[in-house]
């Protein structure tokens, strides 16, 4: 019996072992072709640097060195699913957790103001009693709705809301302007950084964005 239990033991250890290393290799695949797409659209004035993984895998940090007057001390955090650690995958499959890729950086033209930008979507549905009705639906797309706690609307907002609402279809996350370190953070889904040519458009959103906060400044 004791023997059983033992062999049952280094089962499970060894199926844990192989799905831990897999995972690993895994996560560290597709991060890297993330961090390849990311200096592949930099078109050699930018490079990828010290590389440091935290949580079994599950986040990597990086700097990006970028050629550029619009951002100084640029860093990357690619956060994946823990998938070598069964358990918190698992829960984080149930949470709905995102796989997301963070750019943050400071500017040569600080803000002057502090905004928050967070994507949020409702969606609803015709309850059980009335689905057996036909119910003509009415869609319409609404324009971005802004909560502020400023009275008089800042003039050097208009730049950078115009800038976010024409980039309405990519999958932002959340977007962060401060006056304070870092100036810039943005948060978008990994699923939408599919090749160097999606990558290459979001590095030119950030740009666009950088400008336009700072265009009243120069």
């Amino acid at each position: 019996m004791v023997r059983i239990i033992l062999i049952d033991v280094i089962a499970a250890l060894a199926l844990f072992l192989c799905w831990y290393a897999w995972f690993v290799r895994y996560n560290r695949r597709r991060a890297g072709n993330v961090l390849r797409w990311v200096q592949a659209a930099c078109l050699g004035k930018g490079r990828v640097a010290d590389l440091r993984w935290q949580r079994s895998s599950s986040r990597l940090k990086a700097t990006l060195h970028l050629s550029s007057r619009w951002f100084d001390d640029a860093r990357l955090t690619i956060r994946l699913l823990p998938r070598p650690l069964p358990v918190q995958w698992a829960l984080s499959r149930w949470r709905q957790q995102q796989e997301t890729l963070t750019f943050e950086a400071d500017m040569g033209f600080p803000p002057g103001f502090h905004l928050d930008v967070i994507r949020h979507r409702w969606s609803g549905h015709s309850g059980g009693k009335n689905s057996k009705r036909t119910r003509a639906w009415t869609v319409t797309r609404p324009g971005p709705v802004i909560l502020t706690t400023k009275e008089d609307w800042p003039v050097e907002l208009s730049p950078v809301v115009n800038a976010l609402a024409s980039w309405r279809d990519k999958d932002f996350v959340g977007v962060r302007f401060n006056s304070t370190s870092p100036h810039f953070t943005a948060t978008v889904a990994l699923e939408n950084l599919s090749d160097q040519k999606a990558a290459s458009a979001l590095l030119g959103l950030f740009r666009e964005l950088a400008a336009s906060s700072s265009a009243k400044q120069h």
